[in-house]
């Protein structure tokens, strides 16, 4: 199981642009790098990650090999009404992993 991280506002106005930050600790191995014998390690990679926010995606992005070691996504969105964020990252090898943030929106 992979460690994530995720930063943003527990809580924001009706209307506010809020920034919320998303890392993952994840070796992201291309497949493509040998290993101390010599044969190429298997390839295990993130290939999506999305964030729905009350059941609805407000992004979503497919990964590749090219991206880098424990991924770091941000962006904002615009705080609507009070719900969850919910944060899914899928790969290799059946990973999936999902984390949940609450937001609360005063009126």
């Amino acid at each position: 199981m992979a460690t994530a991280l995720i930063h943003m506002p527990a809580s924001a106005k009706a209307g506010e642009i809020i920034e919320v930050r998303a890392l993952i600790a994840h070796p992201m191995e291309t497949g493509y790098r040998p290993g101390s014998d010599g044969k190429p390690i298997a390839r295990d990679i993130i290939r999506r990650f999305e964030c729905k926010y009350n059941g609805k995606t407000v992004i979503a992005a497919d990964l590749h090999p090219a991206i880098s070691a424990n991924p770091y996504l941000a962006f904002f969105i615009k705080a609507s009404a009070s719900g969850p964020l919910e944060f899914t990252w899928s790969g290799d090898n059946s990973f999936t992993q999902t984390e949940r943030k609450q937001l609360t929106v005063q009126p």
